[in-house]
């Protein structure tokens, strides 16, 4: 599948999509989101991927928010289509995907740009990345999921904080509110990827899957993560790969799982 505002490849195992409007700072605009979804949920579907890296081009950006050219004119009702159609196509569909999906935040990742960033199962940032969510100084406020995740990610009143000022936090700052899981050099952000990404790999992908979906029920309104739990935890019982590994454990080699 050919894309306008992306590109995608896979190589060994792992397809890193790059969101590519470097002359726009990778603002996202509903074009871009639309390949996204696609280039998303296509890794997802692919027997040869089995983590996805997001991530930006250029050395400034991940993605420095929205295309605010887009909706500068919406009134009450388009704002809200705006917001439902975004998350529901992009955001909460990568939090929800069974394919493990990091974000290699390089460089700018505000409003949108965060928001996609936190959407990611978890981030990993280079030395150079800022991130905020600069809404309200728009006289809007983050409709991307970013009032519920980041506080989520870094406690209620850092989210307060970091919404209401505006302002932008730097890698290190980010990485001590646990709004990322490590911190690293420019150059060294894709390798890092990459090694946490083969470290993933080794293990079993259905595990995975029941893993994703018993962690996002805890922040779920309505359900009870622990019996999602039991529920996925007895699932894995009836799989292959629980066959494999604990076959291979009693052997003392190291499993092979039937794969994706």
């Amino acid at each position: 599948m050919s894309y306008q505002n992306i590109l995608s490849t896979t190589t060994n195992s792992i397809t890193t999509i790059t969101v590519n409007r470097p002359k726009k700072l990778n603002a996202l605009n509903r074009g871009t989101i639309e390949e996204l979804h696609d280039a998303v949920a296509e890794a997802n579907k692919s027997k040869d991927t089995k983590v996805i890296v997001i991530t930006g081009s250029g050395e400034k950006a991940f993605v420095a928010g929205a295309d605010i050219s887009e909706f500068a004119d919406f009134d009450e009702k388009n704002g809200g289509k705006l917001a439902a159609k975004g998350q529901e196509l992009l955001f909460d569909f990568i939090e929800n995907l069974a394919t493990p999906v990091i974000a290699a935040v390089n460089g700018f990742a505000l409003g949108g740009g965060l928001e996609l960033a936190m959407a990611c199962h978890f981030r990993v940032a280079s030395v150079n990345a800022k991130m905020g969510l600069p809404e309200v100084s728009l006289g809007v406020i983050p409709g991307y999921g970013g009032t519920q995740r980041l506080p989520q990610l870094v406690g209620k009143g850092r989210a307060m904080e970091m919404i209401m000022t505006a302002g932008m936090i730097d890698a290190n700052q980010a990485l001590e509110y646990g709004l990322v899981n490590h911190v690293t050099t420019e150059g060294e952000l894709m390798s890092l990827v990459e090694k946490i990404a083969g470290k993933i790999m080794r293990n079993s992908t259905v595990a995975i899957q029941g893993a994703i979906k018993a962690i996002n029920a805890n922040y779920t309104d309505g359900v009870d993560g622990y019996k999602t739990e039991i529920k996925q935890f007895g699932k894995c019982f009836g799989t292959e790969d629980f066959k494999e590994g604990t076959t291979a454990f009693l052997e003392k080699r190291k499993a092979d799982f039937p794969g994706k």
